[in-house]
């Protein structure tokens, strides 16, 4: 016996996922959106033309009947004794209500219904005052028929009843009916079939740009070639390219920021190991101190390198959706400064700024403006140093408005750039330093780098100029002048 069957508990099945449900597909949408409302349209049109078929044959039909019933009035006369008489033998009778098709019965009465002439049995309408005729539907010897009663008052007042079968009528409504509504039907059907074909050749670049999505494997981030007939589909292609291109572009970032971060971190990394690995193999303690502090030069190093290597990786990334508003340049100056200025004592430098008493507006992004100045200072202090051991070093920052253009300047008295430096643009470009850098071997080449690329986000331009003489250098960045915000000015 098994356990379920001992303890009596049935085990519970596992829940069944839930059904897919089944969605139309765009055609069949798009053709119930079109035929739907012309299916209505054309029975609204074709109740619309039978009633005015039935109304006008009615019409025509009853005006007959009538005009039989005023050719009958016509014939009675009154006899000498003063009664009422129909001067109409069978045969004339016969000859005036004369029809191929439908029977047609006849009645004359006096007003007090004694029945004159005719067939009796034909039912006498009731008059409203000042009505001479009155017409209705009747059933009369297992026959459907239309009548009409004719009231008249001379020679004496008497009643002219005539019925008539309605077959003939009811064969021309049908006729009616069949010529106006079955051309329309047949239109109707026409066009549904003009409009699945019409549909399935413009959708057939959707399908296109369907298979050829999922043709691709997860590599293959090129445009795709689509072949669209209308603006709207050749817009979904532009807007999948576009989303393929900001894909490559991130997955392009991604690759070099991983790779820059491989290639870059190893040699510190290698570093700090050696000198840990020495420290070991050192039995002194001095040694061990002088090693500690070495590893902790290597490891502010590499934390500085992985600082740019973000920051530059998130250059990267916020140039989609980048908002740039008014800015008080001159605030964000002054506060960057005071948060520099400890450092800037601590090495021995001289930090002034020019220019921040008058309110500067631009556009930007704080995020991207104190990136930007924070590694113009950043390179100022680490390769601002005069050649001359007993010059102190000297870095100045100045905010100017010169015409629609805000003019931040990070100067120093350093060596500036050799003039090889000046004229290549490679100095801008990762991983390249110029003579001072290769000079103190230190950074990774990235600080102007990252300017330039903020710059370039701030709708910005950033240049490297050498100062009088070639005693130091300005990195000189043009932001676009904006209005001051309103009570901010």
């Amino acid at each position: 016996m098994t356990e379920e069957a001992t303890t009596g508990v049935v085990p519970e099945s596992a829940p069944s996922p839930a059904p897919t449900p089944t969605r139309a597909s765009l055609r069949s949408r798009l053709q119930r959106r079109v035929l739907v409302p012309l299916a209505l349209t054309w029975l609204l049109g074709s109740t619309v033309a039978a009633s005015v078929a039935y109304v006008f044959t009615q019409r025509a039909f009853d005006r007959s009947l009538l005009d039989d019933a005023y050719t009958i009035a016509a014939q009675v006369t009154e006899t000498p004794d003063g009664e009422v008489a129909l001067n109409l033998s069978p045969r004339e009778i016969g000859a005036v209500l004369f029809d191929q098709t439908e029977r047609v019965f006849f009645a004359v009465r006096r007003v007090d219904g004694l029945l004159v002439a005719g067939h009796a049995g034909l039912p006498v309408m009731t008059f409203e005052k000042g009505q001479q005729w009155q017409f209705g539907d009747h059933h009369f010897r297992g026959l459907d028929l239309r009548v009409v009663t004719l009231l008249r008052s001379t020679p004496q007042a008497f009643v002219v009843v005539v019925g008539q079968t309605v077959l003939t009528r009811s064969q021309v409504l049908q006729r009616l009916l069949a010529l106006a509504v079955v051309p329309q039907a047949l239109l109707l059907l026409l066009l549904g079939l003009w409009l699945r074909h019409s549909i399935s050749d413009e959708l057939r670049p959707l399908a296109q740009l369907q298979l050829a999505l999922e043709s691709r494997d997860s590599s293959d981030l090129s445009p795709l070639q689509v072949l669209a007939p209308s603006r709207d589909v050749a817009r979904l292609g532009d807007a999948a390219n576009g989303l393929m291109a900001r894909i490559a572009a991130g997955v392009q970032s991604q690759r070099e920021f991983a790779g820059n971060v491989a290639h870059e971190l190893r040699t510190p990394l290698a570093g700090i190991r050696s000198l840990a690995e020495y420290g070991l193999a050192q039995p002194e303690p001095s040694v061990w101190r002088q090693q500690l502090q070495r590893i902790q030069q290597s490891e502010q190093r590499a934390s500085h390198l992985v600082d740019q290597l973000l920051a530059l990786a998130r250059a990267d990334e916020s140039r989609d959706g980048l908002q740039l508003r008014p800015l008080r340049v001159d605030e964000l100056v002054r506060e960057l400064l005071l948060r520099t200025l400890p450092r800037a004592d601590a090495e021995a430098v001289d930090l002034g700024a020019v220019g921040l008493e008058q309110p500067s507006w631009a556009l930007g992004s704080v995020a991207l403006l104190e990136g930007l100045l924070g590694n113009l200072l950043d390179n100022a202090l680490r390769y601002g140093r005069p050649a001359d051991a007993g010059t102190r070093p000297r870095v100045t920052v100045e905010v100017s408005v010169e015409g629609a253009e805000v003019v931040l300047s990070v100067s120093d008295n350093g060596p500036g750039l050799a003039p090889g430096d000046t004229l290549r643009e490679g100095v801008l470009s990762r991983w390249t330093r110029g003579d001072a850098g290769e000079q103190h071997g230190r950074s990774a080449g990235l600080g102007l780098a990252i300017v330039a690329r903020y710059a370039a986000l701030l709708g910005a331009r950033f240049a490297l100029l050498p100062l009088a003489q070639g005693l130091g250098l300005c990195a000189q960045v043009r932001l676009k002048a904006a209005p001051p915000l309103a009570g901010l000015g």
